[in-house]
């Protein structure tokens, strides 16, 4: 990793890597945003994850959520019900969809809820349907050259929802240099 995460663990990443798509196994994990690095900020995020240009494509099946809470991660995968795995805003960013989202964060980052969402047939991913956020990091899994860093890449968001718990969502975006 470019330098440690605060949320995830040495052994959630061993558990997570294995669920990646085979194209980002074995990439650099480089974070992009965190709100303890970064301060609160949407709108920051949302830059600082899109630091690399070239097109992207948002959203794939290869996209999931999960919760970690207790012990190993347990992965929700898309159901193919429907494509709603991203909804990216000024006032709110949203994971999964159908009747209810997987995971909704509003414009100032330090509220949220989740759902079950029929995108990835996922149960509520916090320990109540409302939440207080603690902490947010962007995480990318890259390729390196140089100065430049180039896809495809995948990105991990992760949410600290409490002192034991949190979820993320791997999004799978493809830049072309």
């Amino acid at each position: 990793m470019s330098e440690p995460s605060q949320l995830m663990t040495e052994n959630t990443r061993s558990d997570l890597y294995v669920a990646l798509p085979v194209l980002s196994q074995g990439k650099k994990w480089v974070l992009l945003y965190s709100t303890w690095r970064h301060g609160i900020s949407l709108s920051t995020l949302y830059r600082r994850s899109n630091l690399c240009p070239g097109l992207s494509l948002l959203g794939s099946n290869d996209t999931f959520v999960f919760t970690n809470t207790p012990g190993r991660p347990v992965i929700y995968r898309p159901t193919g019900v429907n494509r709603y795995f991203t909804l990216c805003s000024t006032e709110y960013l949203a994971l999964g969809g159908g009747n209810h989202f997987a995971l909704y964060l509003d414009s100032d980052l330090l509220n949220g809820s989740s759902l079950a969402s029929e995108t990835y047939g996922n149960s509520c991913l916090s320990h109540t349907q409302e939440f207080e956020v603690k902490e947010i990091e962007v995480l990318s899994l890259t390729y390196f050259c140089k100065n430049y860093i180039f896809g495809p890449r995948v990105w991990l968001i992760l949410f600290n929802l409490g002192p034991t718990k949190f979820s993320c969502k791997f999004d799978r975006y493809l830049r072309f240099l």
